[in-house]
């Protein structure tokens, strides 16, 4: 999908007030749904993904399981709200052995499991909204001793809200972002 872009800065994949937040995005739904409301708490859409089983509820990019999100940028940053039940997001990389490999985090599990091709992460998580910073090289080059090339999918799984979704070639501090890429609480 961006394998062929010129890729540096900023690259967001999900803003849930766009006017097609999914567009690049496939939805899985079992018992649950996925639905835009507005979060009381930072006066803002939002995409609930709420499900009774984790595993069953999602939603995947890029839409079409043959396709590859081909993003270079090292760092995965995401806006999601704790909504205090099980919650896990999931990534696909492509190492430099040419080896695709999915890390998964979590807030169900209390330790690192590595398997060959899939390491699961414990996933610790403040009451209401957080802003992750998944540092994909570092992962990938602690885990299993290679680089990382690319991220070929990115799979959100229930139980949360979602702001942003977006890769950076670096961490920028709030004061470098622009306020769509920021937690902002109405006073």
């Amino acid at each position: 999908m961006f394998k062929d872009t010129y890729q540096s800065g900023i690259l967001s994949l999900f803003y849930s007030c766009g006017s097609k937040p999914l567009s690049l995005w496939s939805k899985t739904v079992k018992s649950g749904y996925v639905k835009r409301l507005t979060d009381e708490q930072i006066q803002s859409l939002v995409l609930e993904i709420i499900g009774s089983n984790v595993i069953s509820t999602y939603i995947s990019c890029p839409a079409s399981e043959q396709m590859s999100l081909g993003i270079r940028l090292p760092y995965l940053n995401m806006l999601v709200k704790n909504l205090k039940k099980y919650f896990s997001f999931e990534v696909q990389i492509l190492d430099d052995q040419n080896i695709k490999r999915r890390f998964r985090a979590s807030n169900y599990q209390s330790a690192t499991k590595i398997r060959p091709f899939i390491c699961n992460l414990p996933l610790g998580l403040n009451p209401g909204w957080n802003q992750l910073h998944f540092n994909l090289p570092d992962f990938t080059k602690r885990t299993y001793g290679t680089a990382y090339i690319e991220t070929i999918r990115v799979q959100i799984h229930a139980n949360c809200r979602l702001k942003r979704i977006y890769f950076t070639d670096q961490i920028y501090s709030n004061d470098e972002l622009a306020a769509e890429y920021k937690l902002l609480y109405p006073n």
